[in-house]
């Protein structure tokens, strides 16, 4: 793909982030826009309470009622975004959204984490987290940008097309 995905930031209404981010995800998987809308998240930051004498770890918002988007501005994957329920629009001027730069997306802790796999298509692993746990898999598609691998997985004699993130499988020798 010739186009450079960037990452924009997407208003949205208080308490509805989270939403937002499935919705949109839901969106994606749906309509197979995997190659336009890559990544979405919700930035967190761990704070630690003392509430009784006890340490308690929670996940708060770094910037309440916005959401980040990884994706290729083309007409289509904004109208898909600015659709989503919940989305009041892209931040930016009028209704031409402004990617964040490097810089920027450095600074808020996104960052674009590179895992090397030593995997290939066809290959045998093993799906070691989820509801698939130990179950044997072959791969059929690996998307290094998203760092989700698509597997079939063996269930009840029939195979199963399941999509993984990178860290949910494990090579088998």
């Amino acid at each position: 793909m010739a186009e450079r995905t960037r990452w924009y930031v997407v208003h949205t209404y208080s308490g509805y982030e989270n939403k937002v981010k499935a919705n949109l995800e839901k969106t994606i998987e749906n309509r197979n826009l995997h190659d336009w809308i890559c990544d979405v998240q919700v930035p967190m930051e761990e704070q630690v309470e003392v509430k009784d004498g006890k340490k308690k770890v929670t996940l708060k918002k770094i910037f309440p009622g916005y959401v980040l988007v990884k994706m290729v501005m083309t007409d289509d994957s904004w109208y898909v975004v600015r659709n989503t329920r919940g989305v009041t629009g892209f931040v930016g001027p009028g209704s031409k959204p402004v990617p964040l730069t490097d810089e920027e997306v450095m600074s808020m802790g996104i960052v674009d984490k590179p895992i090397d796999m030593d995997i290939e298509i066809g290959e045998s692993v093993k799906v070691v987290s989820g509801p698939l746990e130990n179950f044997p898999a072959v791969i059929q598609e690996i998307n290094v940008e998203r760092q989700k691998i698509k597997v079939l997985v063996n269930m009840f004699g029939r195979e199963t097309p399941v999509e993984l993130d990178f860290n949910q499988i494990e090579k088998l020798d």
